[in-house]
């Protein structure tokens, strides 16, 4: 399979696997109904704009932190992979709503409902490779994102999940836009 169908088909199990999860779990243990999980009230109350701007804020420190002396470009696997796959903005714009949908959904509203925010953001950075002893580069990039799930984690107990939801977009959009070409805008 071609790496960019594998990317897409990722992107897609996050859209809809981790939702599903998500809603599952909170309605069979819980009785939690769909619509309180979702919070689609919380649109009209703007929260999403602020968390636009904190995920891109966070992700231009981010850039700044990865492309400082104490980081090397060879540590970060991911950025040549990403380049590998000569994204467009549809690419993109896709993969950066499947990961803030879908992960904040898994994340917030379900996994963090049982573990609480420290754990979870924990497991969150555990899972996509960055607390790697191994590698202390990377595990060095993990723990300058920590701040950012944290975050996110206690910002869903204020601001809500579309607050959570923009701001992991805005993160991942303009990091995946940076790391999709060979220059940064750093």
């Amino acid at each position: 399979m071609a790496r960019k169908t594998l990317f897409h088909l990722l992107g897609w199990i996050t859209l809809l696997i981790f939702p599903i999860s998500a809603f599952w779990a909170l309605w069979y243990f819980e009785d939690i109904d769909f619509y309180s999980v979702l919070s689609l009230h919380e649109l009209a109350e703007n929260y999403w704009l602020l968390g636009l701007q904190f995920g891109f804020y966070y992700g231009i420190l981010v850039l700044a932190f990865a492309e400082s002396g104490l980081m090397a470009e060879e540590d970060l696997s991911q950025t040549r992979f990403i380049q590998s796959l000569k994204l467009n903005w549809g690419d993109i714009l896709f993969m950066s709503f499947c990961a803030g949908f879908g992960e904040e959904l898994l994340f917030r509203a379900g996994i963090q409902h049982w573990l609480g925010p420290w754990i979870t953001s924990i497991i969150f950075i555990a899972i996509h490779g960055y607390l790697n002893p191994f590698k202390p580069k990377t595990f060095l990039y993990g723990l300058f994102i920590i701040p950012f799930i944290l975050g996110l984690a206690f910002a869903y107990d204020y601001f809500g999940l579309w607050f959570c939801i923009a701001a992991h977009f805005s993160f991942d959009l303009l990091l995946l836009r940076v790391y999709a070409v060979e220059k940064s805008i750093i």
